[in-house]
């Protein structure tokens, strides 16, 4: 018999984890950053792992094109200062 499983998000490093069904209501560790994480009912869960996911994505591609944008910036700059 295969086991059912639900996302949460662990709260100390942000990540996804999966959590087999009956350990709903135990302490867990995350297995990333071995933080701890209780393991709630995901019909009480705020998010949906996929959107959570999907959040987190787009949040991190912006990121990384700031530091592209920025550093396309500082280049041009001290390219301009050294001319």
């Amino acid at each position: 018999m295969s086991s059912l499983y639900f996302c949460q998000e662990c709260p100390t490093c942000g990540r996804r984890v999966q959590i087999r069904v009956e350990y709903l209501g135990r302490t867990l560790k995350c297995q990333h950053c071995q933080g701890q994480l209780f393991a709630a009912d995901p019909v009480n869960r705020r998010f949906d792992c996929a959107e959570r996911t999907d959040e987190l994505l787009r949040r991190a591609d912006e990121l990384l094109e700031s530091v592209h944008t920025s550093n396309a910036e500082e280049r041009s700059l001290s390219r301009g200062t050294t001319d």
